[in-house]
């Protein structure tokens, strides 16, 4: 979906004020609803459980309104109303996803109040009856009654439902105060309040039947393209609605409960009539409230298909230039109305619209759910493009979200799962080829999170206990593309227990050319990332050495808030091939090796062969008597690396050659560490070896490591020293090594 600047197309619209949106919203709020069920409501949940109806209804439409305020006024608010304020917010595809339900739902209520306005009429079916001599069918009334109010729609456009509205909300106050000022029924005490229910229909029920009567305060909203100052006009006038709404709700729940007995409300649909001070002044304003709800749905359900079609919603270009196209200076929608009342037409016509009713109320429920979602994440994002002159909270946008979706499922979880499914699925279908705003607000929010994390790890004192210890390890390279066995190594590493940061090196100084390069490559790294399915974060870095390019990175902090406690370099057969030091990478691995020693940083020699890893199936740690500071390190990452789906299968095996004299003592030792640590390591796969000057250490490995998948040795920075990088070349008949040097006091207990 490709949004449109609509003030490209001239619409200028009626230049409406703040009265018509005000107007719009009481007028649908104080509807069928509030004549016909709030008796039942009162009659089955008492007094307390309405009122209680009232708030938790309410709890969902305040916070809508204060959304809506608010995203109204962060930028010009156009045709099409919630549509327009989700699809620039959110982009094409969720605003497509959100305005087609959307629409169907205002559609689909037209014929709604349509039918209820027929039921207005009811009392006069023994005359009809009497007069005619046929039968009283609602659809003598509905049919003809949506007929005109389209063709009056259609003719006179949304300048005459304006004035209409008004009309209307002078009878409606009067059938209203007629009420509030009656008497109470007969054989009811005037001081007795129905505060409990005549019978037990559950508290969730009747909030479901009972709901979809507060859900009229985006009417007006829908006239955001005719609105002189929409970002002055929508605030005031949906939560001025919100509020009157909720006091006249709560006052004719108050009145209702005074004046008849929780018997008679559960029964008599119409009880207000017989409370009312003039009775034919109820289904006088039953019917207005009726008209008045279907001029508000008629007004703004065109509108929003006008402006999903100026956004080419759909795969027919034909269709959308036909629906987008407006009449006269006004932009009047009179395509997109003869479609809408097709639409209406056709389910007046069924005149069973319970269920339809039902899915309105969960469409109705999900787009308010989405705005309050929109102001939420907007809030945490704080991106600076998100300036509006009236601000709502986070907090109370939250809320109103979570309880949009609490409330879809106690109401009823299989329309709710239908609804959600149903635009889950429209997404899915718009996302492949419209703009979609939605991943750069869910990236502020989680830019806002890491940062926010980020303070606050580095505020938070270091824990001093080894035992918490766990992998942030580095890797540098210029071989990415060449050698992804260390870039999966370090994808073993990060998977779950650890964090990795995989820096690609680019050899050269910081200028406009190396710039652009390493931005080039990036999108490059993060596929490589993606198929390889590595977890770890990539970047470049630019630097005239591997060496100050290491430097750099050392300093910096990782990227989960930890500091980068461990570096991983490699090696392969040919870069050991000839005498030591002849190759630039073991100049490069000395180098950093001496680096991270003076950090005090543990260090990671891997070197890889042609065997990847083999089966990935065994693992064999040696330990002599250099690695008292080095055991724990190595049989702990030998646990974190099995954790990878990749080594699910594997056995960690460990083997000690240690003097004849302290086997006994070792084999304890080892078999403490592992119960006491939970390791997941066999008591017959530790061997204790005892060792002596005699004993050829080489052919002991060789003998019982040579076939496996990878094997872990530790070294020192002494040994580094005398003997350099010939170390790593010692056991050329193994395959994949991993030599660890532990510069922390790590413990497994």
């Amino acid at each position: 979906m490709k949004p449109r600047d609509q003030t490209r197309q001239g619409q200028a619209g009626h230049g409406f004020g703040t009265a018509p949106v005000f107007l719009a919203s009481i007028c649908t709020i104080l509807g069928a609803i509030l004549f016909l069920r709030l008796g039942y409501a009162v009659g089955n949940t008492g007094l307390l459980g309405t009122l209680g109806i009232i708030v938790v209804g309410h709890l969902v439409t305040i916070p809508t309104a204060l959304a809506i305020a608010e995203i109204a006024t962060n930028r010009r608010v156009e045709g099409g109303g919630e549509y327009f304020i989700i699809s620039r917010s959110f982009g094409g595809a969720i605003g497509g996803a959100i305005g087609i339900p959307l629409y169907l739902s205002q559609t689909v209520s037209i014929a709604f109040y349509m039918i209820a306005f027929a039921e207005a009429l009811r009392p006069l079916a023994p005359w009809f009856e009497a007069t005619v001599g046929v039968p009283f069918d609602p659809h003598f009334v509905s049919l003809p009654a949506a007929l005109l109010l389209l063709a009056l729609v259609l003719t006179k456009g949304a300048a005459l439902g304006v004035r209409a509205l008004w009309v209307v909300a002078v009878v409606l106050g009067l059938s209203l105060l007629a009420f509030l000022f009656g008497g109470p029924v007969d054989g009811a005490a005037p001081t007795e309040l129905s505060a409990v229910a005549a019978r037990p229909d559950p508290f969730i029920l009747v909030f479901a039947i009972v709901f979809p009567g507060f859900t009229g305060m985006t009417a007006g909203v829908g006239l955001s393209g005719d609105l002189a100052k929409p970002g002055r006009s929508i605030p005031l006038g949906v939560l001025s609605a919100t509020l009157f709404g909720m006091l006249v709700y709560a006052l004719a729940a108050y009145k209702l409960a005074a004046s008849a007995s929780p018997e008679a409300l559960a029964e008599d649909q119409l009880i207000m009539a017989r409370i009312a001070l003039w009775g034919p002044a109820i289904p006088i304003g039953l019917a207005c409230a009726a008209i008045s709800s279907a001029i508000g749905s008629v007004l703004i359900a065109p509108r929003t298909l006008q402006a999903m079609a100026a956004d080419e919603f759909s795969p027919v270009a034909k269709l959308d230039r036909l629906l987008a196209k407006g009449v006269g200076e006004e932009n009047e929608p009179r395509n997109a109305t003869i479609l809408t009342g097709a639409i209406v037409l056709v389910t007046v016509a069924a005149g069973d619209v319970d269920s339809v009713a039902r899915m309105i109320s969960m469409f109705f429920m999900v787009t308010y759910g989405a705005l309050c979602s929109i102001s939420a994440l907007e809030h945490f994002a704080a991106r600076p493009g998100y300036r509006p002159s009236f601000r709502s909270r986070w907090y109370i946008s939250l809320f109103g979200a979570l309880m949009c979706l609490f409330l879809m499922f106690q109401m009823d979880p299989v329309s709710a799962i239908v609804a959600l499914a149903l635009m889950f699925g429209i997404y899915w279908f718009l996302n492949a080829t419209r703009d979609n705003d939605l991943a750069a607000i869910f990236q502020g929010a989680l830019q806002q999170a890491t940062r926010l994390a980020q303070i606050k790890l580095q505020g938070t004192p270091r824990l001093s206990e080894s035992e918490w210890w766990r992998p942030s390890v580095i890797a540098l390279s210029d071989r990415t593309f060449t050698h992804v066995a260390p870039f999966r190594f370090l994808g073993w590493l990060g998977y779950r227990y650890g964090f990795g940061t995989y820096l690609h090196y680019v050899k050269g100084r910081l200028d406009r050319q190396t710039h652009r390069e390493c931005q080039e490559l990036q999108s490059r790294l993060l596929e490589h990332t993606r198929s390889n399915d590595a977890g770890i974060y990539m970047d470049t870095i630019i630097s005239p050495s591997k060496t100050s390019a290491l430097a750099q990175a050392l300093q910096l902090p990782g990227v989960s808030g930890l500091e980068n406690n461990t570096a991983l370099f490699e090696l392969v057969s040919d870069d050991l091939d000839e005498a030591e030091g002849a190759t630039d990478e073991v100049r490069d691995l000395t180098s950093g090796l001496a680096l991270a020693f003076s950090t005090r940083t543990n260090s990671l020699v891997l070197r890889h062969t042609k065997r990847f890893f083999g089966k990935h199936q065994s693992i064999h740690v040696w330990l002599t008597w250099h690695d008292e500071r080095n055991a724990a390190l190595m049989i702990l990452l030998a646990y974190v690396i099995i954790g990878h789906p990749e080594w699910k299968r594997a056995e960690i095996e460990i083997y000690a050659a240690v003097p004849y004299s302290e086997v006994g003592e070792e084999h304890a030792k080892l078999l403490d560490m592992v119960e006491s640590g939970r390791l997941p390591i066999a008591k017959n796969k530790i061997e204790i070896i005892g060792t002596s000057d005699k004993v050829n250490f080489d052919e002991l490995v060789r003998r019982r490591s040579s076939l496996a998948d990878l094997v872990i040795f530790g070294f020192t920075e002494d040994r580094v020293r005398v003997k350099g990088a010939s170390l790593f070349q010692r056991h050329p008949e193994l395959g994949d090594v991993l030599f660890v040097c532990a510069r922390e006091q790590i413990l497994i207990r």
